[in-house]
C-alpha cells in the first residue's frame, strides 16, 4: 500500500497538485513504518512517522537521520488537506514543487528501508 500511495503522490506532484504530493508522501511512510512495527509483532497506532520510525528504533537500527525524515513528513499531515489550516488562502497555495521534491525524497528513504528489511528477512528464513 506504501508504494502505492508513494506512486499517486509522484502523479499528483506531476500534475502540479504539490499540497497533495507532499500530504501522499507522508501517508506513504506512514504506512511503511506501521508495517515495520507490525511486522516486528509491536501495534502501531497514530499518524506521526517521526513517532513510529521512534518506535521501530527501539527494536531496530533505524539509520541516522530517519526521524528527522519523519518530522519533515509529519508537517505535511494536516496543513496540505485543511482550509481552516490557514489563516488566508487554501492549501494548494501553499506548496511548491520543491516542497513536493523534499516529501518524496524523504518518503523514498523510509520506504526503501523498510523494504531492504523485509527482504532481509525473507532471504533468512524469517518473517
Amino acid at each position: 500500500m506504501a508504494r502505492r500511495t508513494l506512486e499517486s503522490a509522484r502523479r499528483d506532484a506531476e500534475s502540479g497538485d504539490f499540497n497533495w504530493a507532499c500530504f501522499k508522501a507522508h501517508q506513504a511512510a506512514e504506512s511503511a513504518a506501521e508495517g515495520l512495527l507490525y511486522g516486528a509483532g509491536r501495534p502501531a497506532r497514530g499518524h506521526s512517522v517521526y513517532k513510529l520510525l521512534e518506535a521501530a528504533k527501539e527494536l531496530l537500527s533505524v539509520p541516522e537521520g530517519f526521524l528527522e525524515l519523519g518530522k519533515l513528513l509529519d508537517k505535511f499531515y494536516i496543513p496540505t488537506r485543511y482550509v481552516d489550516a490557514w489563516s488566508e488562502g487554501v492549501p494548494f497555495e501553499y506548496f511548491t514543487r520543491g516542497d513536493a521534491e523534499a516529501a518524496l525524497a524523504a518518503a523514498e528513504k523510509i520506504l526503501a528501508f523498510v523494504e531492504e528489511l523485509w527482504r532481509a528477512c525473507l532471504d533468512s528464513g524469517r518473517r
